[in-house]
Order: structure tokens, then sequence, then C-alpha cells
């Protein structure tokens, strides 16, 4: 059963909050693993990723692996294991199968051998959609906390 929930946000139900947080935390294993293709298949096929940390948006299937491959790369070249950590997930109903899904992402770095450091805090903004009976991010939208917000 659905009720209100607090602002008046349609509760999503359980399940669906089960599998949002499923989404997220293998999405988060999979980038950081090296698993670009299963990373990018989080996404729909024309997914996009916008972010401030980047020059343009990545956009589709192929983009969106040699996006993730990259990251990975970079990260063992340079000596160091990043983390991404999601929290403070919300998620809301947009729409019959569609929604918005925001969590704070932290990056940490830890170089081996040495320390841990936060790389970057963000703040995630999806919208999420259902699609051959799973959820796939349909956008992402990266906002940097040490960047102003657009006016």
């Amino acid at each position: 059963m659905t009720g209100t929930g607090i602002n008046g946000a349609a509760d999503i139900g359980a399940a669906t909050l089960v599998e949002i947080h499923q989404l997220y935390g293998r999405q988060s294993h999979l980038i950081d693993e090296g698993s670009a293709a299963a990373w990018a298949a989080t996404f729909t096929a024309e997914g996009e990723f916008h972010s401030p940390s980047y020059p343009e948006p990545v956009v589709g299937t192929v983009a969106l692996t040699e996006f993730a491959n990259g990251f990975f790369t970079n990260a063992s070249v340079a000596g160091e294991a990043h983390r991404h950590v999601l929290t403070n997930i919300v998620v809301d109903h947009t729409g019959e199968d569609e929604l918005e899904v925001r969590a704070y992402l932290q990056i940490v770095a830890t170089r081996i051998g040495g320390e841990s450091r936060l790389v970057r805090f963000t703040t995630v903004t999806d919208r999420v959609v259902r699609e051959n009976e799973q959820w796939r991010i349909a956008r992402r939208a990266v906002h940097r906390d040490d960047q102003s917000r657009p006016a």
C-alpha cells in the first residue's frame, strides 16, 4: 500500500527502494572495479552523464563505457584505488515508470600504501526509468559542491 510521505511525496514502496539502492550500490562497485561495460549497462542505451568535472556530456553506451574505462585506468596509473560512496539517497516518483533520484556522492582516492583523500563531494540528480523490468539511469546531472550553482 502506498500513501503520502514526507512533504506530500507519494511513497515509492519498499521493493522499489531496495531495487534503487541495489542499482546505485552495484553501479559504484562496477566503476571502481573497472567493469566499464557493466557500469554503462546501468544506463539506458541513450543514457546521459553530465558533470562539470568533464568538458562534454557523455551520451550513449559506447561513450559511457569509454568514460568508465578511462576513470578506472586513470586511477590505476596514478597508483590509487578510487571509491564512489553514495549516501542520503532520496527517491521520488515523476511518472508511472520514472523516478527522480537524488544523492550525495563522494569520490575517495587511496594511494596504494598511503592515506585516503576526498577527491570531490557532489550532488547527483538522476532521471531513472524502468526498462525491461529493470531500473536504468536515463540522465545523470552532477553538481560539484566546490562550484557555484547555475542561476
